[in-house]
């Protein structure tokens, strides 16, 4: 299935958020006032499942000091798709960006994966 635009992909993705989707952790802070935060991996995966390209990881620094990782793609042309971007408050800076191969096996967060790309399908072919 290919997205008919990417405004199309970009609606969907975000319509498909929810704290059902973030990692576990972070579920119980999840809050509709910020729905990209703690979305980017299953995020990432999704647009390279549809439109392939590259998957990038950065690190996510506050003060200077790694607290997380963030995950984005790239695509033809190293043309970046990051819908994810604005999760990171004022403090949090993303810093660096490497490829990373994709992993045969989905297992960390498989089935908020498989949730969030169950949706942006079934909101794609409707």
């Amino acid at each position: 299935m290919t997205p008919r635009n990417f405004n199309d992909l970009e609606r969907a993705i975000r319509g498909g958020w929810g704290a059902d989707t973030t990692t576990p952790d972070h579920r119980p802070h999840w809050t509709p006032d910020n729905p990209a935060r703690d979305q980017c991996g299953v995020t990432a995966l999704v647009v390279h499942d549809l439109l392939g390209g590259e998957l990038i990881r950065g690190e996510v620094h506050v003060n200077g000091e790694r607290v997380d990782y963030h995950w984005w793609n790239r695509l033809g042309m190293g043309i970046e798709v990051d819908l994810t971007r604005e999760q990171f408050g004022s403090d949090e800076t993303v810093v660096g960006g490497v490829v990373i191969e994709r992993p045969a096996e989905i297992v960390r967060l498989r089935e908020e994966y498989e949730l969030l790309r169950s949706r942006v399908l079934a909101e794609l072919c409707s």
